[in-house]
This record gives structure tokens, sequence and C-alpha cells, in this order.
């Protein structure tokens, strides 16, 4: 039965292949191998084998399947090894000494390529090249913000090298899986290294993840969100349908409150009520929350009471006499004629006080002035001392 095998290239690029003679010479981790290429042969690395290999292909890579009746359906876990293209042989010293002097030398053509990328006055960004084993093609790798005219920078590079030039447009991510580098981790980045796809990462992870927004504190040496963003969010996102969302109100048995934060992984949640804020933890919220939705009336935060001891009664009160008026002191006695205010409704002046004016005093003192007012007004007089008209 022919074995199923992933081999690596530079960079990210891999590709899987089938082994015919894995009972006799299976191959192993590591070992390098000449396979077919699009136009010659290349050279790889072996990185997964066997039931390995056959699970990263069954979801990732378009090939044919062992099943009748479904040719060409991609990405189906039933493949058949034979289906894959065949490893040619395994390589020599000889021919692993020619790829290191390829890989060698690939920098210094990259540099001769920026030259002619400046010669033409192109806007872009060459990342890195790859050429392949044969030396039968060069692959190309740039970077750039618009679409780039480069027929004849093709032209020219083919006359240069002697081979055929393959120009490919990348993203920033994946020239940073290319080009490698570390992350604020301290270890290499996650797509030079074992992540094999790059799968799109929005702000909603760091959102749900209660994650600074600030751009220099989430992305990654590519300028982009980090990957490690998507790795625990399916976690947060199960974790959190278990709590309140945050900015909603609740009922418990002290009232209406906010809910302002929660902990998922000391499962308190943090309350803001009329009065005061609190912690709680999600099993008492939910106690909470279900007295007050059973019709518990709200009550106030517990006070804490002295404990009297057993047969102990509590002290009787006893009524104290009233304080008795204090006596006048001499030469305190209000003149004559000073007016006192009047005392509240139901209460009795002493003997000997000297009551206020009446209303009908006041009265009668006012009336002059009223006779004056109706006067100037002339309102004055009867009837029969007014002057007749003329003509009367």
């Amino acid at each position: 039965m022919p074995q199923t095998v992933e081999v690596r290239f530079k960079g990210t690029r891999r590709a899987f292949f089938h082994w015919p003679h894995e009972e006799t010479e299976p191959l192993r981790l590591q070992e390098s191998v000449i396979v077919g290429a699009d136009r010659g042969e290349d050279l790889g690395r072996i990185s997964s084998v066997g039931d390995v290999a056959a699970k990263k292909c069954g979801g990732s890579c378009a090939c044919p399947t062992d099943k009748p009746g479904e040719p060409g359906e991609p990405g189906q876990a039933g493949q058949a090894a034979s289906s894959f293209p065949a490893v040619l042989r395994r390589a020599s010293q000889d021919e692993i000494r020619r790829a290191n002097d390829l890989r060698r030398a690939e920098e210094e053509d990259r540099q001769r390529i920026v030259a002619k990328v400046r010669e033409h006055k192109l806007e872009m960004k060459v990342s890195d090249i790859e050429w392949q084993w044969d030396r039968h093609q060069m692959t190309v790798y740039f970077s750039a913000e618009q679409r780039v005219d480069f027929r004849a920078l093709v032209r020219e590079l083919a006359g240069s090298f002697r081979t055929r030039i393959d120009l490919r447009q990348i993203g920033v991510r994946d020239e940073a899986a290319r080009i490698g580098g570390v992350g604020r981790c301290g270890r290499e980045y996650c797509c030079s290294t074992w992540l094999t796809e790059l799968s799109p990462v929005n702000l909603s992870l760091a959102k749900n993840q209660s994650l600074s927004l600030n751009p220099s504190q989430i992305s990654g040496g590519c300028g982009r969100l980090l990957c490690c963003l998507k790795y625990e969010h399916e976690f947060y996102v199960t974790s959190r349908k278990r709590f309140p969302r945050e900015g909603k109100t609740v009922e418990t048995l002290r009232g209406i409150e906010k809910v302002i934060a929660v902990d998922i992984f000391r499962e308190r949640v943090y309350l803001r009520g009329a009065d005061e804020s609190r912690t709680i933890g999600l099993e008492d919220l939910r106690e909470e929350m279900a007295g007050a939705a059973g019709g518990a009336p709200a009550v106030a935060a517990p006070v804490k009471r002295e404990e009297r001891p057993e047969g102990r009664s509590r002290p009787e009160r006893t009524e104290k006499p009233r304080a008795e008026r204090p006596e006048r002191r001499p030469g305190t006695e209000r003149a004559r004629g000073e007016q006192r205010p009047v005392a509240p409704a139901g209460r009795v002046e002493p003997e000997g006080a000297i009551p206020p004016p009446t209303p009908a005093a006041d009265a009668s003192s006012s009336s002059p002035k009223k006779r004056r007012r109706r006067r100037r007004r002339g309102g004055g007089g009867s009837a029969d001392d007014k002057p007749n008209p003329p003509g009367s």
C-alpha cells in the first residue's frame, strides 16, 4: 500500500505525494526527497507521513477521492494515496549540497532584482525569491498596495537569468510567514513555523476577550492582528454564554442592578445598584435572580446586630420627669407696650403674661388709613354733596 507524505519546500509552501515503497523502504520525517515539479524536479523535506499527512490533506488540499463516481472532489477524508503525485527518489548528498548552494545565492539574486525594480520605477517590494532545484524556474514574491504592470520587468529578468520567471503578489501576512521573525511572546512566528493556514482575524475577537483595542498591543510583526487571538476565542464565547451580558440590568433581591463586568475565570459578576456596587458569584446571582422573579420582596443589605446571651431580657424604659420651667431672673421683665410673638395653637400661656394685641385693636388703628385712601380715589362723601352736572 502506498504511503502518503507531506513535503515542505522553502517558506510555507507544501504539497502531498505518495511513496510506493512503504513496505521495503519507508520514508521518515525530515528526510530530503526529489519530487516532480511544474517544469522539472524540485527538492523538499518530509514534514509528516502516514495517517497524519492524510488527515492534514483531508481538510485543506484539493485532491481526488477514492470513491467511485466522485472524481476530482476536493477536501475529502477518504482519499487514496495513489491519487497524489509520486515521490521520485530519495535525495543524495550531492543533490542536497546543490540545493543549499542555491539557497545561499538567492539573497544576492534578490538584490539584483530589487535594482531592476528601481530602474523601472515600479511601486513594489520584493520580499523573497525561490529557485527551483533544477534551475528551470525562479519564483519572485512581492507585495504592493496597488496593481503593478511588470511585463517589461519580467522580460528583462528572463533574459538576465536565462530561466522562466514567475512573479507572485502576496499579502503582508504571507510576507511575514516567508521571511520569519520573533513575536512579542519571544518565540518565532506561528505562521512561519507550524501554522499552515492563515485564517482571517478581525477586531471582534479582541472585543470578546476583553483585550485592549490599541492596535500596537494586539498587532504582530506584519502589522495585522495577532493570529493567536483566534486560539482561545471559542473558549471565551462558550464561557460568556453562562454570564449575563455586560451593560444589562438584572433584578435581584436588592432591586434593579446593572452588570458592569464579568470574570469568567473566577466566575464573578460586578454589579452596580442605586446605592452601592458589589461583587457576587455567578451561582449566588442566579439564586437572587430566581428569588426576585418568584415574587420575593426586595431587601436591603443585611445589617449585623449584636447577639444577646440567652436568658437576658431587654431593659425596661423608665419615664423621666419633665424639667420644670426655670424662674425668670430679676431685671429680665419685658418693657411695657413691647409686643410678644403669638404662641402657637394649643399652647397655654403662663399666668401674669401680657396677652398679645387683639385683631380688633389692629383694625381700629388702621381704619383712618383706609378712609384716606378712599378719599384719594374719589370714593369719599355722600351722593348729595357731589355737584350736579351742567344743564340739570
